[in-house]
């Protein structure tokens, strides 16, 4: 009787099990289906779509004394969805859980200086590039360092989770080669980075040229800082949106698109970078206005 009952109790798990995994399949295949059309009629009931940023990288996303966050993405997120009478909550996150925050839904888009590469595109979408970047290497003037290779046996700094981390694993003999234990320090924000910089616990830092050059101009003593160009690849700043979301990846790119033919996007790269910024979407709409 005991074989009988468990032969029968093993044929009822298995039929749950298929029953199940084929709900699952469903769901997915629903979810597919729906190119994210359930979460835009989400945002439109609420009324606000969230994004998730980093609140200490100026000048794209960081707050201010007064515990208001403002920035060029900011300012960029809230001209875009006013055009779907939207309104645009901010959200500081841990920057390296930002891809696992979009995809349980605490977010609806990574929005703050976010470099477009591959690795992302596996994990997420990305709108169409508005902004060029590039990682440059910041030291301190008086250290002595002037190329990557004086870099040799020094301690380095990297913001965890960044393109510069990306890249200083993908490209080796550029960097990570040259300095100490052939590893860097990681931070969870560039001031922090640049706090030790200062004090000289690190040499070097490995950042956003956007971020590196905002940061510098805007201290008294300019000319303790260096920047140092390098030869990572040239990248370019997009939103990042879950796969499979189709329809918010439409949204956004219109209007990005229509902020880059009304002039607005222009305005919001002198407002922040002055004649400093180049913006892909201008170049291509150039011709359309």
């Amino acid at each position: 009787m005991k074989k009988v009952y468990r032969y029968w109790l093993g044929i009822i798990l298995i039929s749950l099990l298929i029953i199940l995994s084929g709900c699952t399949k469903l769901n997915n295949s629903n979810h597919q289906a729906d190119n994210g059309q359930a979460e835009w009629k989400a945002i439109q009931k609420r009324g606000t779509v969230v994004i998730g940023l980093d609140d200490s990288f100026v000048p794209m996303g960081f707050q201010q004394r007064n515990g208001t966050i403002s920035g060029y993405d900011v300012d960029l997120a809230k001209a875009v969805f006013k055009q779907y009478n939207l309104k645009v909550d901010f959200q500081s996150i841990d920057w390296s859980m930002n891809v696992t925050e979009l995809r349980n839904g605490t977010i609806d888009l990574i929005w703050n200086g976010f470099s477009i590469n591959d690795q992302r595109k596996k994990v997420l979408m990305f709108s169409e590039p508005y902004l060029q970047n590039k990682q440059v290497l910041v030291t301190k003037t008086n250290s002595k360092i002037n190329s990557l290779k004086q870099m040799n046996g020094k301690v380095l700094g990297l913001q965890s989770g960044s393109a510069g981390a990306l890249d200083f694993d993908k490209y080796p003999k550029l960097l990570k080669n040259q300095v100490k234990n052939r590893d860097s320090v990681q931070y969870d924000s560039f001031t922090n980075a640049f706090l030790d910089l200062n004090a000289g616990r690190i040499q070097g830092l490995l950042i956003d040229s956007v971020y590196a050059n905002y940061y510098i101009n805007h201290q008294k003593d300019k000319r303790s800082y260096k920047i140092i160009d390098t030869n990572y690849p040239m990248e370019y700043y997009g939103v990042g949106i879950k796969k499979g979301n189709t329809v918010l990846q439409q949204k956004v790119n219109r209007g990005l698109n229509q902020l880059a033919k009304s002039g607005e996007l222009a305005k919001i790269n002198q407002k922040w970078f002055g004649d400093t910024a180049t913006s892909p979407l201008i170049k291509a709409n150039d011709g359309n206005n």
